[in-house]
């Protein structure tokens, strides 16, 4: 029998550590990640059940494993308040309409429209293409915020016209990946839901803490690409002038970017100004892209019934993992997972800025072997406690409520961005190496993406040593 505190948090850090390898395990067999989830949480309850029983007494004592119980007979009601607490949730109302908002404009042809304007601009410049795909990349960041689509949609429109100007198949697959990742980042961001729900802060704060990380990244990759131009010319080798530029192409560019704009202001400038909260400018959003799409006449039964499954099968999707993690979270809590986490996460270091740095590490690490969705719902509840407890001397100018989370949050999420460039779980790589043309390659893909994940943690960095990037806007907005 256990008889020593040592003793019961060994068996305790054990069933740990065993449920977190149990559960990437799973994933890397290809079981779904809400399936690999709830298997997980049932495989340790029925540990705890047969293998820990005779050790309640002293596990009660110790860890508070008898003060909501751990076994069959009350997962039926622990299920009904799980799911009754996620579907009533309020915050996650915006969801769906983001992702509505995101997929009608992809359908719009806005970006096609935009595309070939900005050609028609930059195309005769060095590098101009690579300027056009990140230019568009971050309009259609802070109107869309769905990857998929984003780096899908760059891809067909700007891969075909990069290789026939003999641009490097690097550089271009690597552009095209990181300019459509930046709508995780850039607000509306459906990530910046997932968490303002998962760290119980304004969503406001969020969106309005990631508007300048954002930029900032979108920037540095403008940078690099118009030295990398100069350094190498002939990876962006320029077309042969055949006209020049007047009035007639800056006025077609600006009449392709007005429209998105404009959307792109109505929602945001409507939270900022604080007419509208998030979820009330998702449904703004949405009707924006839907007209949009009408204006375009892109819009008919066959794309909205398109849209509206896609909405409902990855709002499905992300609400399942959030029903499926909240199972995992109430298991592991039980074992006392929470306490052991932040145990070694605060035992690591002593000041408060290098434990911080060491999460992002873990973070980035993760970023790795899973989606940023299971990172986002799983791993932010545990660290929140270990922030709250931290002396972080954040700016909130007063204002912020939380300001050190809101850092931490937006910190996060840059970090994040890496996660769909880097293999073997990049996603933003699979979805465009399934629209690349013959001979690009995975190789081409791999080593195009490593000055740009770079770059993302140089934006790290910058955001990292500047807090006052992400609290400056809300606080200067809640002042006004």
């Amino acid at each position: 029998m256990l008889s020593t505190l040592a003793d019961v948090l060994t068996v305790n850090e054990i069933a740990v550590a065993f449920m977190f390898a149990t559960f990437i395990w799973m994933l890397f067999r290809g079981i779904p990640v809400a399936f690999a989830l709830v298997g997980v949480s049932l495989l340790f309850v029925l540990v705890a059940e047969i293998f820990l029983d005779p050790y309640r007494g002293t596990l009660r004592d110790l860890m508070g494993f008898d003060r909501t119980g751990i076994d069959y007979r009350r997962l039926q009601a622990l299920s009904g308040r799980i799911f009754g607490n996620t579907i009533k949730n309020p915050v996650l109302v915006a969801l769906p309409m983001f992702i509505y908002m995101g997929l009608m404009l992809d359908q719009s042809g806005v970006a096609q429209r935009m595309m070939q304007s900005m050609q028609k601009l930059f195309g005769g410049l060095r590098g101009g293409l690579s300027l056009t795909v990140l230019l568009i990349g971050i309009i259609l960041a802070a109107s869309t915020g769905v990857i998929g689509a984003s780096v899908t949609l760059l891809g067909v429109m700007a891969l075909p016209a990069m290789m026939a100007q003999n641009y490097s198949k690097p550089i271009a697959t690597g552009t095209i990946a990181s300019a459509g990742t930046l709508g995780i980042l850039i607000p509306p961001s459906i990530m910046l839901v997932i968490m303002s729900d998962q760290l119980a802060i304004s969503l406001g704060d969020l969106f309005m803490g990631a508007l300048f990380p954002g930029l900032i990244l979108g920037a540095l990759y403008i940078v690099f690409i118009v030295i990398y131009g100069l350094i190498s010319p002939d990876a962006m080798p320029a077309p042969e002038r055949t006209g020049g530029i007047g009035w007639a192409e800056v006025r077609e560019v600006l009449l392709a970017v007005v429209p998105p704009m404009f959307l792109i202001l109505l929602v945001l400038g409507s939270i900022f100004i604080g007419l509208a909260t998030p979820t009330e400018a998702s449904g703004l959003g949405a009707l924006g892209a839907t007209l949009l799409a009408l204006a375009n006449r892109k819009l008919n039964w066959k794309v909205f019934r398109e849209v509206a499954r896609s909405t409902l099968n990855t709002s499905g999707y992300i609400v399942g993992i959030f029903l499926a993690a909240n199972f995992f979270a109430y298991v592991l809590r039980r074992y006392g997972g929470d306490e052991i986490v932040q145990e070694l996460v605060l035992s690591a270091f002593g000041d408060p800025y290098l434990t911080v740095a060491f999460i992002l590490f873990i973070v980035f690490c993760l970023g790795f072997l899973l989606d940023w969705i299971e990172i986002t719902i799983i791993i932010m509840p545990l660290m929140l406690p270990i922030i709250h407890g931290l002396d972080l001397a954040v700016p909130g100018f007063d204002q912020v409520r939380d300001p050190a989370v809101v850092w931490f949050a937006i910190l996060v999420a840059v970090t994040l961005q890496t996660s769909f460039l880097t293999p073997p779980v990049g996603f933003a790589l699979f979805y465009l190496k399934g629209v690349c043309p013959p001979g690009v390659s995975l190789a081409h893909i791999y080593r195009g993406i490593i000055p740009f994940v770079l770059l993302q943690l140089l934006g790290l960095f910058i955001v990292f040593e500047f807090p006052a990037l992400t609290t400056w806007l809300p606080a200067a907005a809640y002042g006004n």
